[in-house]
């Protein structure tokens, strides 16, 4: 049930209006009757008529639900199945629902409604299903999961998926402060995403669904806009040079940096036969400047075979790896660049994940 009545109240009123803008439906709430048992009442009943056919739901009202919160509701939907109304269809309504939560519910032909207007209604001779974008709340919980040192937390995660971690080790890991890094094992926890074991301080969790997350943070940046890119030309020297120049250029003015997208997923694990350019992350400095005059690199509009991306902290660098002198993003960094490129960037990253990351 939601804490609050009045908005449990305007959430049932939005459903029924929203039934009742469907062709041949006529849905009306009933009054549950008092001598109903504890057990066996929900928070609506709702007389529903489809084409028809009569059908009475019994409405479950929470305000946000993911995957762990739909659980416990199939345990309580379960137990009325052999009460009075075992043969009613069973429904939940909630502010926001999670992608996760849809699934397993549209699973379990367990009808839902949210409040940005997705229904999924699986009765006898009647089927509806509506999916709309989600609500603007569960769009800002995740869009914060995903972005700033909440990010580094998932990264350092992902990027020991196989372990076993504590609140502060993997605060230390990410470099964000212990109160960050339970804030977002809270919120994986409630996308089902963990396993846990232990109490108190020594609570250890690992990660169940590294893929799920994965896949889940590249879904979240598609929608983003790409990060701006400083195009350079670089003469005298082909694409397959330019990064072991660049390498040996930054390390020798301390330039913390990370080269990503193409030019790294093929020092992981090639897969085309040659590239055109070279994409890094770079930390903002005066030697950064110093590098990229020593290159020679020439600002461009088109041509580039030099582009580079201003990081605003070294929290955006974390997990790189050195490879043959040179500085690559992770693994996790560079499949979650390709993703969201042009050209053959999207099979070169399966390619990567395939062959590096391995979830």
């Amino acid at each position: 049930m939601i804490e609050s009545p009045l908005v449990e109240h305007a959430l049932i009123e939005q459903f029924l209006e929203s039934l009742r803008e469907l062709p041949d439906v006529h849905a009306e709430l009933d009054v549950l009757e008092s001598a109903t048992p504890a057990t066996d009442r929900r928070d609506a009943k709702i007389d529903l008529s489809v084409a028809g056919k009569s059908i009475v739901l019994l409405v479950e009202a929470k305000k946000t639900v993911f995957p762990r919160d739909v659980r416990q509701v199939l345990w309580q939907f379960k137990l009325l199945q052999h009460g009075r109304y075992a043969d009613a269809q069973h429904l939940l309504i909630a502010e926001s629902l999670s992608p996760g939560a849809k699934e397993l519910l549209r699973a379990e032909r367990i009808g839902y409604y949210d409040s940005g207007g997705s229904l999924f209604l699986p009765a006898s001779g009647a089927y509806i299903y509506i999916d709309k974008p989600p609500p603007k709340t569960l769009e800002r919980s995740v869009r914060s999961l995903f972005s700033g040192r909440r990010a580094q937390v998932l990264h350092a995660l992902l990027d020991s998926y196989t372990e076993w971690f504590g609140v502060t080790e993997v605060a230390e890991q990410a470099q964000v402060a212990p109160s960050t890094a339970s804030d977002v094992l809270g919120e994986l926890d409630r996308f089902d995403w963990l396993v846990s074991r232990g109490q108190g301080p020594s609570k250890e969790r690992h990660l169940r669904e590294p893929g799920a997350l994965l896949d889940a943070w590249a879904k979240h940046l598609a929608t983003q806009r790409a990060p701006t890119l400083r195009r350079y030309f670089v003469p005298s020297v082909k694409s397959e040079a330019l990064i072991e120049r660049l390498g040996q250029v930054f390390d020798a003015n301390q330039v913390d940096y990370a080269v990503s997208y193409e030019a790294a997923a093929q020092r992981y694990g090639p897969f085309l036969s040659g590239i055109s350019q070279v994409r890094t992350r770079l930390l903002s400095s005066a030697g950064a400047d110093t590098a990229v005059a020593e290159l020679d690199a020439r600002v461009v509009n088109e041509g580039a075979n030099l582009a580079i991306i201003e990081t605003k902290s070294a929290g955006e660098l974390l997990f790189r790896q050195q490879v043959g002198g040179v500085w690559l993003a992770s693994p996790i960094q560079v499949y979650l660049d390709l993703v969201r490129g042009e050209g053959r960037s999207k099979e070169m990253a399966e390619h990567l994940r395939k062959e590096k990351i391995g979830f």
